[in-house]
């Protein structure tokens, strides 16, 4: 009876080690047979008012979020998939006033003017704004709490336009 107690859970034991399934999510839907390659141009700032930075960050993290998640090779031109667009606004408004009305919180936006290209499927072409805002409070200065908020509002309109573009969800 023991030994077959042992036959049994050394069958178990080979049936899980020789069968594993994997399962790779890697946030997008692209049909790889037919989309290979993806243009991306660099978005010029078309603000009236700019903080130098923001362009290259902007660019580069875009870039780097298709490189990280899909198989697509970027090209200067020609690409199955192509995004285009340029930097439309770059803001500061008051948010909110104080008891003693003064401005307590400062909202700082950008505004992204996205134009999508997919040469296999046109259906899917698209011309949207996507835009991102953070907020501050006004006892900082925005030179002392710029960077870390665009880098976040840049985060956040990236992912926006990944999702808009190849994660079709």
């Amino acid at each position: 009876m023991r030994r077959y107690i042992y036959i049994i859970i050394g069958v178990m034991a080979l049936s899980l080690i020789g069968c594993s399934v994997q399962y790779k999510f890697n946030m997008s839907s692209i049909d790889y047979s037919k989309v290979k390659t993806i243009q991306i141009s660099d978005f010029p700032i078309r603000s009236s008012y700019v903080w130098g930075p923001m362009g290259p960050m902007f660019n580069n993290a875009l870039k780097d979020k298709f490189a990280d998640h899909t198989k697509l090779s970027q090209v200067k031109r020609n690409g199955d998939l192509k995004i285009e667009g340029e930097i439309t606004n770059y803001s500061q408004r008051n948010k909110s006033v104080s008891a003693e009305g003064y401005s307590a919180q400062t909202e700082l936006a950008i505004t992204v003017n996205v134009r999508f290209t997919n040469n296999t499927n046109h259906k899917e072409d698209f011309e949207r704004q996507f835009t991102a805002a953070s907020t501050y409070e006004t006892t900082q200065s925005l030179t002392s709490v710029q960077e870390q908020l665009v880098t976040e509002m840049v985060k956040d309109i990236v992912d926006q336009i990944f999702n808009a573009t190849v994660a079709n969800w």
